[in-house]
């Protein structure tokens, strides 16, 4: 069944309705699907930690520590950790359900907060966004704080067309937290906000919101409501904002704006890149931002008032159309700055997708290596980063959880492609066959291991879902983990995350999972 075809607005609830009865309301759990007793529990053994070589990852001084404040783990969008993750010693497996009602619950994003040691996510149930504040042992909620719902639900309700939504970053997962431990998100009612966590004088941990920038008098909002679901003008929300290194506060939108908020001030400066649409977040460094659009690779600094300027661009082969494995035509990546000469994206070549690799400083061209098989090769989650390795997965066949169908599974492929030494080319080290279906890979710096949510195809339609350890050296699987089984253990593009403890943390369709060692 194909669910993004419907067209009749009552059809489209009916469906909904059907696919989320099955979660229990207010469910301690995630549920299970069929067949998790007739799947291995536990494949491979335990990892020897060998770390990756290269220098740290610098810490942005506006940011929280590496590692712990954003989707992608640092400013450089690394998607890279300096701490150890799962090694596979007698692991545990644990989930807490995030849902509510008839709906389910997953969480987008994962961060930490270093003076509390809680976590700090932003999870989604149906149209609603919410920021959590969550116990990272017992995956118990804290505080909640309810945030904007995004037009593109009303959208998918009157056009039938749930498209809409799976194909929408806004409303604020790409969110940061700040060296005080506040997180800083751009919601859907285009106010980028600080908030703050602490417990009350009745004990409680509540949510406070410490900064508030309005960002609608800069931005057409024009949007879909319930009440008003055609409307005739521009709705162009935020999609992700992040700081440099002198403090700004970036955000870019849907439509290809690029701006920045000075804290100190409260001054907005903007521009545009006229054409162009941004669907993924960027990364910065000590001399700029990187973003990349449904079209070009920017690099980008500030004038003196604070106005995005661009200091370079380049075109890459963006396709002919959208691949079944990418939320739009283009670019699926966040530019992943690695060390300090390069920066990395993959493009959307018709036949081979390739991974493309530019100088930080020109722009000049690295290389362009080909990835996975012709035909068959698609990625729409940011490259992992560190030393001179790149490390890509396959997401080519996956679309989102309502239309894989049960024991099927996405096309598949993980690569290491390394820069080579002279800095005039790249080559590929090695590639596994893991099917990844739509996870944001991680890994491990002093464990060596990247980190991977995989699903095999199989015949007896049994939907198995794993949480896999290769070892980032070799390219050699070893260890998987089971997760669960059925949709609820889908991840639907949420990323992995690992915890300061060692622990890893998947946001899944039914909420949230953790896995770590038992000694």
């Amino acid at each position: 069944m194909r669910w993004i075809v419907l067209r009749r607005p009552l059809l489209a609830f009916a469906l909904l309705a059907v696919l989320t009865a099955a979660v229990p309301a207010a469910a301690d759990t995630i549920p299970d699907g069929p067949g998790k007793g007739l799947v291995p529990q536990y494949i491979g053994g335990p990892a020897t930690p060998k770390a990756l070589p290269g220098r740290p990852v610098p810490a942005n001084p506006h940011q929280g520590p590496a590692g712990t404040s954003s989707m992608h783990a640092d400013s450089y969008a690394s998607d890279t950790y300096p701490f150890l993750g799962p090694l596979g010693r007698n692991p545990r497996v644990q989930n807490e359900a995030k849902g509510g009602g008839l709906l389910p619950g997953l969480c987008s994003t994962v961060t930490f907060a270093r003076r509390t040691g809680l976590i700090v996510a932003q999870c989604t149930r149906g149209q609603t966004f919410t920021l959590r504040l969550i116990d990272p042992r017992t995956l118990r909620d804290l505080a909640t704080y309810e945030l904007p719902p995004r037009p593109s639900t009303v959208e998918a309700v009157f056009s039938g067309s749930l498209d809409k939504v799976l194909t929408d970053t806004s409303g604020g997962a790409y969110y940061y937290l700040d060296p005080q431990d506040r997180a800083v998100l751009a919601d859907s009612a285009f106010h980028v906000r600080r908030f703050a966590h602490e417990k009350g004088p009745d004990g409680a941990w509540r949510f406070t919101v410490t900064d508030d920038w309005d960002l609608s008098g800069h931005l057409p909002h024009d949007c879909a409501t319930w009440t008003n679901p055609w409307p005739k003008g521009e709705c162009d929300p935020i999609t992700a904002v992040g700081p440099d290194w002198d403090g700004l506060i970036w955000w870019i939108t849907r439509n290809g704006r690029v701006g920045t908020i000075d804290p100190r001030t409260g001054a907005v400066r903007a521009t545009r890149l006229p054409g162009e649409g941004i669907q993924n977040s960027f990364a910065a460094a000590e001399d700029g931002v990187s973003i990349v659009s449904d079209h070009a690779l920017y690099r980008m600094r500030t004038g003196a008032d604070g106005t995005p300027a661009v200091v370079w661009r380049a075109t890459y082969d963006r396709g002919s159309g959208r691949k079944p494995g990418q939320i739009d035509q283009g670019s699926g990546t966040t530019p992943t700055f690695l060390g300090d000469r390069y920066v990395a994206i993959t493009d959307n070549a018709d036949d081979r997708m390739h991974v493309v690799v530019r100088d930080r400083e020109d722009g000049r061209l690295v290389c362009q290596v080909p990835v996975f098989g012709s035909g068959a090769s698609a990625t729409d989650n940011s490259l992992v980063g560190y030393g001179d390795s790149l490390f890509v997965e396959n997401n080519y066949g996956y679309r989102n959880f309502f239309e894989l169908p049960p024991g099927g599974s996405s096309t598949g492929g993980v690569s290491r492609v390394d820069v080579d030494a002279d800095g005039r080319g790249c080559h590929t080290v090695w590639t596994s066959t893991e099917r990844s279906p739509s996870t944001v890979a991680k890994a491990s710096v002093p464990a060596g291991l990247l980190y991977l949510y995989t699903k095999e195809p199989r015949g007896d339609l049994i939907d198995a879902w794993y949480f896999t350890a290769v070892d980032a050296h070799t390219g050699r699987t070893v260890y998987k983990v089971l997760t669960g089984t059925g949709k609820w253990f889908d991840n639907n593009w949420a990323p992995i995350t690992l915890g300061p403890d060692g622990t890893a943390y998947v946001g899944v369709v039914g909420g949230l999972v953790s896995v770590r060692d038992h000694e």
